[in-house]
């Protein structure tokens, strides 16, 4: 095991509002949707849509679907991040471990200067995306290396993809067991991945090969056969194609064929959030109802043990 006091393991998740309220989610979702990784077209084009009716138009929208979510101690995302961080620091007390965010705060520049603050010289930053593309973790790679030009004296390693490592599908197909044991097991198992527009599959982005890799391995690690899970992807936004099967309607044409209880798991997010607790736990949940179907939710690893673990050991395999 590593022990040493100039080393720090840096976890980045993308990031929240501050407050589940119009102006701080705008003020996230101008950052996000500012990130030439996220949203391609040419800024001059681009930002007068954005600022002059895009962020008007959805930081409302946004804000209420935020309020349905958020907890006592704040944003879902930043309450399960920050315990994520807190139960890998307590696999690796040897180390500092921290978190940050690549939108908003923590900021993730700001981190790093503040671990180099404390005298750190090796650094594993671990994007909280088991499946690699070039909208999330190239995004915190471009950060990183914009930070490191800076900052020449400071190695850093960087987690590019984890989307088959043998400890965290384990971690996920236990959580997924977990839940049977004490739920009982549906009718069909879905993996609900967020979406990213299929043009930039086509120009070579790996994630669609990366999601499903993560769903085969992780259905291989539950003992399933190939009529018992279905792979789907969410979140989409605008009007140009994204991944297909779209997850929702999916799962609709599933209800409608007579699958009465679908299990429906989103192992492309690290931890809990609005796309996992309100678009598919709630809304999901809703929209199956009505065609008279039970979907149960399966949360995220958040900040179990077996997650926390599995992050830790691919963090201290980078820096060695």
């Amino acid at each position: 095991m590593l022990d040493a006091p100039d080393t720090a393991v840096l976890a980045v998740n993308l990031g929240t509002p501050e407050t589940p309220t119009a102006p701080a989610v705008r003020r996230y979702l101008a950052e996000f949707l500012s990130d030439p990784r996220v949203v391609s077209i040419p800024a001059l084009l681009w930002q007068p849509l954005l600022r002059g009716l895009i962020l008007p138009l959805r930081s409302s929208r946004s804000a209420a679907k935020y309020a349905q979510v958020w907890l006592p101690e704040g944003s879902p995302l930043m309450v399960y991040t920050r315990q994520l961080a807190q139960a890998m620091q307590a696999e690796l007390p040897q180390l500092r471990v921290r978190h940050a965010m690549r939108y908003g705060e923590p900021a993730l520049a700001r981190e790093l200067d503040r671990l180099v603050s404390e005298g750190v010289r090796r650094i594993a930053v671990l994007p909280l995306y088991p499946q690699y593309s070039t909208t999330t973790t190239a995004s915190v790679e471009d950060r990183v290396t914009d930070w490191q030009r800076r900052n020449p004296g400071v190695h850093i390693s960087l987690v590019q993809d984890y989307a088959i490592d043998p400890q965290w599908v384990a971690a996920v197909a236990a959580s997924i067991r977990a839940y049977w044991d004490t739920h009982g097991r549906g009718q069909t198992l879905m993996f609900s991945f967020h979406g990213i527009p299929q043009r930039l599959a086509d120009a070579g982005d790996p994630y669609p090969q990366r999601c499903e890799a993560s769903a085969a391995a992780i259905a291989a690690a539950l003992g399933l056969g190939a009529d018992d899970w279905q792979l789907g992807y969410q979140s989409r936004f605008g009007r140009e194609r994204w991944l297909q099967p779209y997850a929702e309607p999916r799962l609709w044409e599933l209800a409608e064929a007579g699958v009465k209880t679908i299990d429906v798991v989103c192992p492309g997010f690290a931890t809990d959030c609005l796309e996992t607790l309100e678009e598919v736990a709630m809304g999901f949940t809703e929209t199956l109802a009505e065609r008279g179907a039970q979907m149960r939710y399966i949360p995220c690893l958040n900040a179990s043990v077996d997650h926390a673990r599995a992050l830790a050991r691919l963090a201290t395999a980078a820096l060695a």
